[in-house]
């Protein structure tokens, strides 16, 4: 097992991943960037060292930097959290010439299933279904016009190396193809730096099911319970639960197995997500493959009472996992809502500042809130909104809906505008407390009502 883990992030889960190597008895190497030097990672860690400034590029992805501090405080391995490096193959590469294990998959790993498009591909001969759309990279607006008249609008136009929603356009028809085409292009160079594009036609109704796997070094695999991600707004997730209320089942083990399969296929190593749509018809498509831990593993803990971060990094070390597919049950209902640091009625514009007075109520079982904050820390505009996630877990839904509601209503964050209010209109929302909400719920439906009740 490694001595000394140096987590290449920052914010809640810098912090989580922490915990879990004190845990472990495994000694922490925290980073930061000069505006981050009072972060709560930092004060928790064993030791902290600064690798640049505010800018992302200058600290939190600059990989020398990062590396430099690896090496200059003796640490092993690297765990890169979520966001930021943690599915970039050349810090791997770096990493492993550096003499540091990388807690994650292999860089070639990353790389297959980081592109978009190489990773349908991939699905595909695996025999995994897939979105109806290009095979391959899509070169030119013309190229992507004659797939789309093939599949039918609307399309999606997407960044092959994307996520977080960059490098993604909606089309409806013809016209807006070719400058809808050039725009999520563009977007795609200056937030990937890889201007390749692949085609998908847009599901609609459907639901956003992921499925975790895990998988060690000696070729031992296996699923969790799925979790549901409808609730979304611009392409990204707002709450997220687990087990989705509509599966069975059968069909939850058809898609765990279909998520082994392909682990298997691609030698996959530690933890990833496996992205897929569900029809109306309960048919599933492949969407993407995330190869790093989610924001929403928490639900998934909840449920099967496993730390996931905890089987990373042994995994990583080695180890078997400590675990079978026979240890893995789902107890419960889990939900996780994402606060944020915005103001839902300003359009969702982000808030900065000072943190004046918190207070976070737990207590009773099945609750647990994820964060970096404190009261006086200072929240700035140079990385993701994201201050907090709420997480609980009930016998079944609707006391974990209860349950939730509960620790929201009596969270207080002074001093900054957070999106409370709005996820407890979201939980007392008919269409979700019926377990019916798809991707485009949010926005076509319930955003414009609450607006107006707003």
């Amino acid at each position: 097992m490694f001595k000394k883990v140096l987590v290449a992030n920052r914010g809640e889960i810098a912090v989580r991943i922490i915990r879990s190597l004190k845990e472990l008895g495994i000694k922490s190497v925290a980073i930061y960037s000069d505006v981050d030097r009072e972060s709560l990672h930092v004060q928790l860690a064993d030791e902290a060292v600064c690798v640049g400034t505010a800018r992302p590029q200058a600290s939190y992805l600059n990989m020398k930097n990062i590396l430099s501090a690896a090496v200059g405080t003796g640490a092993e391995a690297i765990h890169p959290g979520f966001g930021f490096l943690s599915e970039n193959s050349q810090f791997v590469e770096m990493c492993e010439a550096c003499g540091i294990t990388f807690i994650g998959p292999k860089s070639a790993t990353i790389d297959l299933m980081g592109n978009k498009a190489n990773a349908r591909e991939q699905m595909r001969a695996s025999g995994v279904p897939v979105i109806p759309g290009s095979e391959g990279f899509v070169a030119n607006s013309s190229e992507a016009k004659k797939i789309a008249d093939k599949v039918g609008y609307p399309v999606l136009l997407k960044a092959a190396a994307g996520g977080g929603g960059k490098g993604i356009r909606r089309v409806d028809n013809e016209e807006q193809l070719q400058s809808n085409f050039e725009e999520a292009q563009q977007e795609a160079v200056v937030s990937f730096g890889d201007a390749r594009m692949y085609l998908e036609k847009i599901m609609e109704d459907v639901k956003h099911i992921e499925v975790q796997v895990f998988r060690d070094q000696q070729g031992n695999a296996v699923y969790f319970p799925e979790r549901d991600c409808s609730v979304q707004r611009n392409k990204q997730k707002v709450i997220e639960e687990s087990p989705c209320e509509l599966i069975t089942e059968e069909q939850r083990e058809f898609l765990g197995k279909i998520a082994v399969k392909a682990a298997n296929a691609i030698d996959y190593v530690n933890t990833g997500t496996i992205e897929f749509l569900m029809d109306k018809e309960h048919n599933f498509y492949f969407m993407e493959m995330n190869t790093r831990i989610q924001v929403e593993h928490t639900v998934t803990e909840m449920v099967t009472g496993i730390d996931l971060v905890k089987a990373q990094v042994s995994v990583a070390a080695g180890e078997e996992l400590p675990f079978r597919q026979n240890d893995i049950h789902c107890q419960g209902h889990a939900i996780e809502c994402r606060i944020n640091a915005e103001n839902p009625a300003q359009n969702f514009a982000p808030s900065v500042g000072k943190v004046k007075y918190l207070y976070f109520p737990v207590g009773n079982l099945g609750m647990r809130i994820d964060s970096a904050l404190y009261a006086g820390v200072k929240i700035s505009p140079f990385y993701d909104s994201m201050v907090a996630k709420v997480i609980a877990l009930g016998n079944d839904r609707n006391e974990a809906i209860q349950k939730i509601k509960r620790l929201l209503n009596e969270m207080l964050i002074d001093g900054i505008t957070t999106n409370q209010a709005f996820h407890l209109a979201l939980l007392d929302d008919d269409t979700f407390k019926n377990g019916r909400v798809t991707t485009d719920y949010l926005e076509k439906s319930f955003l414009p009502r609450w607006k107006k009740e707003d």
